[in-house]
């Protein structure tokens, strides 16, 4: 039996999927909604990376935090962008002592209407809050608490963050770099039930 042994993929090279290629489809579209955001929102909007320019599937929009609401709001329903669904909020932790932030909180869309996606991200010192999706999305919900979890990212507005994967008694974030590989916390009486979980 002989193995033939392929280079590593590199997320920018383009390949046939059942989907077709994402910038063939989309790429003027992303283009024509980066240059509205950016003359919508001016500097509000840091940066803007592509696909092929770097190493992401989708368009990364880099927004400032106090300005996260009013672009997710822009984008969910202004006519052109009409990203209606929300996939996902997650984070990613930067521990970086060269710069002055640590986090990227990362928000997922989806066009309901077009099935084009794109991301924005909004980069986060430690200990700085977030305002809270929910306002646009009600669903943000859970999925902030998951980051407020894994994290310790907070939302500021958020009308109830508190733990949804790790026991409420659980000390630190587990998706955080500087979390111990060992950090095993063992707790072997059960906690009362939210009532609010019970409705």
């Amino acid at each position: 039996m002989t193995f033939t042994l392929r280079a590593p993929a590199d997320i920018r090279t383009q390949i046939s999927t059942h989907g077709a290629d994402w910038l063939t489809k989309y790429g003027d579209l992303w283009k024509t909604q980066a240059a509205r955001l950016k003359e919508r929102f001016g500097e509000k909007i840091e940066e803007v990376r592509f696909p092929v320019d770097y190493p992401t599937d989708v368009p990364v929009v880099y927004v400032q935090k106090d300005a996260i609401v009013e672009v997710l709001r822009f984008a969910r329903s202004e006519s052109g962008f009409e990203y209606g669904f929300l996939a996902d909020i997650t984070a990613t932790d930067e521990l970086n002592e060269q710069s002055d932030w640590r986090f990227e909180v990362v928000y997922n869309l989806l066009s309901p209407t077009s099935f084009a996606r794109i991301r924005f991200k909004v980069r986060v010192p430690e200990n700085v809050e977030v305002p809270t999706a929910i306002d646009v999305w009600p669903g943000a919900n859970w999925a902030e608490r998951e980051v407020w979890d894994m994290f310790g990212v907070r939302f500021a507005g958020h009308p109830n963050l508190r733990r949804i994967l790790m026991d409420e008694r659980w000390e630190g974030h587990p998706l955080r770099k500087d979390y111990p590989l060992r950090g095993y916390q063992v707790f072997t009486e059960p906690t009362e039930i939210h009532p609010e979980a019970m409705e």
